[in-house]
């Protein structure tokens, strides 16, 4: 039998317990036979122990939280005026601990399917499919440790922007395992992992190569050798600076026309307006809409939108000769171009929808060169009049 314990529980009492390592079950004072068995990662479970006709039986009742502390006392009670009278109590098997893919399979129905965007959950699910899982998926939460998560991160090194995204998606797991009471707070193994650096690549189109990607556009699409849809929707990014989600996402509900206004509902920042534009104007006077698709840019089925451009910048960007430059790379090409005619930093900031000016800062340096390009320009020019017709070079 249990001993005897001078602690009567209540939810107060068992919100409090805890203990460091392994599990420890503490006894009620007043219903000998009751108590709480403590895990070392904070989960909690009532449990009944008596002796009847045949011997000690120990049931378990359910889970702290799940169950109150004053309805498994009064179970308890039952179970064990059952075992004494040698009764089938009607116990549950031990609750088994959760794992990294019960926490996985959690953590994409409760957050990623309720809070994050599309694109944004299916990146964790290739995440955890492709890398996580495979390396932890049956593991414990208790068992995941800071060495387990370091191992997966150096396991992916070679691709050290993939190693960092895993870490970052585990680490969110871990902290929301611990919001949801599966695990003690403080206890998430990747806080403090150091990540690799990385060197922010930033690549912007000159105008010669702004000419060469319009050409190969325009040939791919004469010769009928890329997708209608595909290469307007490559237009609108380089004209607009958008991000290809609000491209993809855009519908002709959100062309206001008569505004001159594109009206960006799901950005990441937030719903946003784009100018309407000539040249955008153009570009969405040679698609065809259909009553029955609200998208802009359909897929090819014409039922739905398109899910990725990669294999079509592929091929636009080998006819342009752009092998080293991402379809993202428009975007810093827009706002490089914005700097070189002279608009400000805000004024960029809000043209592509940044709601940190910190977000913005990266271009600072464009704004240097350009300025420092001016002032030699004016230099120039005033030095014919101020050292006798000679400047030095």
């Amino acid at each position: 039998m249990p001993k005897r314990s001078d602690i009567k529980l209540t939810k107060r009492v068992v919100d409090a317990l805890s203990v460091e390592k392994n599990d420890a079950v503490f006894w009620d004072r007043d219903l000998a036979g009751f108590g709480v068995r403590v895990y070392a990662t904070g989960r909690k479970v009532y449990v009944v122990q008596s002796r009847g006709p045949w011997g000690p039986r120990r049931v378990t009742l359910g889970r702290h939280g799940e169950l109150s502390c004053e309805e498994a006392r009064k179970q308890a009670a039952l179970v064990i005026d059952r075992v004494k009278r040698g009764e089938e109590p009607g116990s549950k098997p031990p609750e088994a601990e959760p794992t990294v893919a019960d926490l996985a399979e959690r953590f994409m129905r409760d957050h990623a399917g309720t809070r994050c965007r599309p694109d944004t959950a299916a990146t964790y699910r290739s995440l955890l499919k492709n890398h996580i899982l495979p390396a932890m998926g049956g593991m414990t939460l208790a068992d995941v440790d800071r060495a387990r998560v370091s191992a997966l991160h150096h396991s992916l090194r070679e691709t050290p922007t993939l190693a960092n995204r895993a870490v970052v998606v585990l680490s969110k797991m871990f902290s929301l395992a611990e919001a949801w009471g599966l695990l003690p707070g403080g206890s998430n193994p990747c806080r403090g992992l150091r990540r690799y650096r990385m060197r922010k690549r930033e690549r912007f189109l000159t105008q010669d190569e702004f000419h060469r990607l319009g050409r190969a556009l325009r040939d791919l699409e004469a010769e009928g050798r890329t997708w209608v849809s595909a290469v307007a929707a490559i237009k609108l990014l380089a004209l607009t600076g958008c991000r290809r989600s609000e491209v993809l996402d855009l519908r002709w509900d959100d062309v206001d026309r008569t505004a001159g206004e594109l009206r960006l509902r799901d950005a990441k920042a937030g719903p946003r307006m784009v100018p309407l534009t000539k040249p955008v104007r153009s570009v969405l006077d040679a698609i065809s809409c259909t009553s029955d698709n609200p998208w802009v840019f359909p897929a090819g089925n014409g039922k739905s939108r398109p899910l990725s451009l990669s294999y079509y910048w592929g091929a636009v960007r080998e006819r342009a000769g752009l092998d080293d430059v991402r379809i993202h790379d428009l975007r810093h090409s827009y706002a490089s171009r914005a700097l070189a005619l002279g608009e400000s930093l805000s004024a960029i900031g809000r043209l592509l929808g940044h709601r940190h000016v910190v977000s913005t800062a990266r271009y600072a340096h464009l704004m240097r060169d350009a300025e420092k390009a001016a002032a030699a320009r004016v230099g120039e020019s005033i030095g014919v009049h101020v050292t006798n017709g000679r400047v030095k070079r």
